[in-house]
């Protein structure tokens, strides 16, 4: 961090802070390895856990010190419309518990999707904020030690979490085949970061034959194969013509390349950009179901 804000200097506004980015560059990086095997994100990763809340607490340090503005995350969720139902609430609260946690850490700023959002936070900020931002918080109190950073969550792997992985992979493929970089799904909103941390974890989950906690089944390519399978029968009901579920069938078999690869993609856009034929021409509609198996990935 302190690299990146000396090379960028007066070019960068400061730096943000991004939950599955930080997870998915662990996997990135130690993913081989069984010590950090990271549990099932959608049950057992959030911002309150100590590697993550570590690495908040070092950028807001490391920014205000250097007088650069520290961003908390995105908040994904999405507002139902009705302001008085139960599910709109839950969601508000939710949001709202999260943001609060940034906050009170120092973070100048955040970001939320949902633009009925923007009017809550704005108040939410200004109660518990004095002025624009919170350059002043330098947080002399922190002392973050690498075992901080590196301390993975307890926790496993469900179904639910393994299922809902693969559908986030499988449908960042079928956006950005689409020339799209996001998606909704299950009330919240996905992009590349969250398709980073989804296939990350379904491919670090195979490499170490993780059990599933609430299944007798252990995580491996056939495993991995029959659940894409059962998610793709989910996903192309609601397909609207043949077209589309061709290119759904074809962001599957993508993700399967991915994640059933020995050695891991660096980055899954880096890891699409490859087949710049197979790309343009999907796009152009000049073919309708090519062959998965591309020499050039």
């Amino acid at each position: 961090m302190e690299e990146i804000l000396y090379e960028l200097r007066e070019h960068s506004a400061g730096l943000n802070c991004g939950i599955w980015d930080y997870s998915a560059s662990f996997v990135n990086k130690f993913g081989h390895r069984q010590a950090f095997l990271l549990p099932d994100r959608s049950k057992y990763v959030n911002m309150e856990k100590r590697f993550l809340r570590s690495y908040m607490d070092l950028l807001i340090q490391t920014c205000h010190r250097r007088g650069a503005l520290a961003t908390g995350g995105m908040a994904a969720l999405l507002l139902p419309h009705d302001p008085l139902s139960d599910s709109h609430r839950r969601v508000l609260a939710t949001v709202t518990r999260l943001k609060l946690l940034e906050i009170e850490a120092g973070v100048d700023g955040f970001m939320v999707y949902d633009l009925n959002l923007i009017e809550p936070m704005q108040k939410l900020f200004k109660l518990h904020t004095e002025g624009d931002n919170q350059l002043q918080q330098l947080r002399n109190d922190v002392t973050v030690t690498p075992d901080d950073l590196l301390s993975m969550p307890s926790g496993g792997v469900t179904l639910y979490g393994l299922k809902y992985n693969i559908a986030v992979g499988v449908l960042f493929i079928n956006a950005w085949l689409s020339g799209k970089g996001h998606f909704f799904y299950r009330g919240q909103v996905e992009d590349s970061a969250t398709a980073e941390i989804s296939r990350s974890q379904v491919w670090q989950w195979i490499r170490h034959q993780t059990q599933l906690e609430d299944d007798s089944r252990v995580v491996n390519r056939r495993l991995v194969t029959d659940l894409t399978a059962d998610v793709m029968m989910e996903l192309c009901t609601v397909c609207g013509s043949v077209r589309a579920r061709q290119r759904l069938h074809t962001a599957a078999d993508i993700f399967l390349e991915v994640v059933l690869r020995r050695d891991f993609p660096e980055f899954i856009t880096t890891y699409l950009n490859l087949d710049h034929t197979f790309l343009s021409s999907q796009n152009s509609g000049q073919v309708e179901a090519p062959d998965v198996q591309r020499s050039k990935l």
